[in-house]
């Protein structure tokens, strides 16, 4: 609650100051103009009219559907391991834990094709892992809708860590501390207090998750190649587009944007509110 004594030191803080010095309008109007003229120009020069007619096109509708789905099943994948691996760095004290979550923050600093190329030493044919793979069970990874999927939860999985992270660190324990001196084990405690408590940081780190596997396309083209109906997801189907269907690039790009949009309005109140 605010007194009376904080309100106007509240008022001075958040008060403009008497003029915004030229040094510092011009370049912050020139980084505006920047970010926005791009967008604008997209607008502008989309197909409106033509616009139904190139999202209902087969080769449009095959990119949405293959998008939408390894998106959706990259973030469920990132729930299932991201959720749990969170939880480890927040709750749990261990040896080299801090290596730990840098390794785990690596992908979103990490160039994507450069994540591509480590997938396929490790998953591929003739990768670390994948040999035995097709070895013992004739399990081929690369150039599958099976290997968009693992691309895009390798690149996405690390939004979903580091958004329930945060909202671990900030959540209470002695809830769970509670519900331990009742009996239950730390996995009930865990599943019935715990995550309760971080569902909204669940949420949005699976939002920004999914929408970061929607837009992926270094680590899918170098892991997964881009082959229609199976591989090439919307982003690589932009990319392809633009060399002779512009219209279709654009559509596809207004989908993206309008997707990027929705996800920004969804989380406007847990990461662009003021505090």
């Amino acid at each position: 609650m605010t007194t009376g004594r904080e309100a106007p030191r509240k008022a001075r803080l958040r008060a403009p100051g008497r003029g915004v010095p030229l040094a510092l309008l011009v370049p912050a109007l020139l980084g505006l103009a920047f970010l926005l003229v791009p967008l604008i120009a997209l607008l502008l020069r989309a197909p409106w009219r033509s616009l139904p007619e190139q999202l209902t096109s087969p080769e449009v509708w095959d990119a949405l559907r293959l998008s939408l789905l390894c998106a959706t099943t990259a973030t469920a994948l990132s729930l299932v391991a991201g959720v749990p691996l969170a939880w480890l760095l927040a709750r749990t004290d261990f040896p080299g834990r801090g290596l730990v979550r840098a390794l785990v923050t690596l992908p979103l600093v990490l160039p994507p094709v450069v994540g591509g190329v480590a997938l396929l030493l490790a998953l591929g044919r003739n990768g670390v892992v994948g040999q035995w793979l097709d070895a013992w069970f004739g399990v081929t990874l690369p150039f599958t809708t099976t290997g968009v999927v693992l691309a895009e939860t390798f690149v996405a999985m690390p939004f979903l860590v580091i958004s329930v992270e945060g909202t671990l660190r900030a959540a209470d324990p002695r809830y769970e501390e509670a519900a331990a001196t009742l009996g239950a084990s730390r996995f009930t405690a865990f599943r019935r207090v715990t995550l309760p408590l971080i569902a909204p940081g669940i949420a949005a780190g699976a939002v920004l998750a999914w929408a970061r596997a929607l837009g992926e396309f270094g680590a899918t083209i170098t892991f997964a190649g881009s082959f229609p109906g199976r591989t090439q997801t919307m982003p690589l189907a932009v990319y392809l587009a633009l060399q002779n269907d512009p219209a279709a690039a654009i559509a596809l790009s207004l989908v993206l944007l309008a997707v990027s949009i929705a996800v920004l309005a969804g989380l406007r109140d847990r990461w662009m509110t003021a505090s």
